[in-house]
């Protein structure tokens, strides 16, 4: 059977002619029927896609084959086969725009100065080996974290990426400077950067887990330190990493637990809200009580 899957990537290495790359990849991508979003800058490539498992397959096989990209690490999840409305790719000047680009360089090797990089069970035996001495920071936009996040995790206070330097500037987590930090985002790419930027700001002992929360999740599930859904940018919204996933969000109008981030109906809105089932089949029309999250039109972060 050729499943409907998704996959998300990155590869930070450098791009001589983004455009080229980009009429490539839009080629490739139409002749496989593939949809989904891509970024391309001079500092490598972010992209994540739904298709047919073959089509992927091929995709991946002929992408690795382009220069600095044969280490690029594919995560893989189940797809619906209508995951992405239609195939979107732009050349910008950063792949993840955290306000900082004069401070993120790239090598052949990727970006340079960053975290150190951590697989998941090199995260579950550092946390075993030091548990008074490690934390986890979340490299994501602070609602992502409503409905999923690592536990006692600190969660910034984010909207958007560029919020990170006012977060760690502020000195609200200046006592974590001595600490193990390990950094997390959905795919890895977010915390590329924000590992650099925190190093770069006095904070002495950096990680990041390689393939961010859905490596961890895939190879754990909900049975060590990841807790709840992962919410993705696209038209999944959130997935599972088992069929017992604990629900840690809470409904927007009644506080009844959720996981389900929904688009208000009401014409003024139109956010994405945590809402349970029966809020959401009644909202319509009703006062909007909730804060802005985030709009139904997302670009793409990993």
């Amino acid at each position: 059977m050729d499943l409907d899957k998704v996959i998300l990537y990155y590869a930070f290495t450098p791009i001589a002619d983004p455009t080229a790359l980009m009429l490539w990849q839009k080629n490739l991508c139409e002749t496989l029927n593939l949809k989904g979003r891509i970024i391309i800058s001079e500092q490598g490539i972010n992209g994540t896609l739904g298709g047919k498992m073959s089509d992927l397959k091929k995709y991946v096989k002929a992408t690795k084959e382009y220069p600095g990209f044969n280490e690029i690490d594919f995560k893989w999840s189940k797809g619906t086969g209508n995951d992405f409305p239609k195939l979107k790719i732009k050349v910008k000047d950063d792949l993840v725009s955290f306000g900082k680009t004069d401070e993120i360089k790239v090598g052949e090797k990727g970006i340079i100065g960053g975290g150190t990089h951590l697989r998941p069970s090199q995260v579950n035996e550092l946390v075993a080996e030091r548990p008074e001495d490690v934390v986890f920071f979340d490299g994501r936009n602070s609602f992502e974290a409503k409905i999923g996040r690592f536990k006692d995790a600190v969660i910034p206070n984010t909207s958007t990426t560029k919020d990170f330097i006012i977060e760690i500037e502020s000195g609200k987590y200046d006592h974590l400077k001595n600490k193990a930090v390990i950094t997390y985002c959905t795919g890895g790419i977010r915390c590329e950067v924000l590992s650099v930027l925190m190093k770069n700001r006095g904070f002495q002992e950096v990680y990041q887990i390689k393939g961010g929360i859905v490596r961890y999740g895939n190879k754990y599930g909900d049975k060590s330190h990841w807790e709840g859904s992962l919410f993705t940018f696209d038209d999944r919204l959130t997935i599972d990493f088992s069929d017992d996933v604990k629900l840690i969000g809470t409904c927007k109008r009644c506080e009844a637990k959720s996981k389900s981030f929904r688009n208000c109906l009401n014409d003024n809105c139109h956010q994405l809200v945590l809402l349970c089932d029966e809020c959401y089949a009644n909202h319509k029309g009703l006062p909007c009580k909730h804060d802005r999250e985030t709009k139904v039109n997302r670009e793409l972060v990993g």
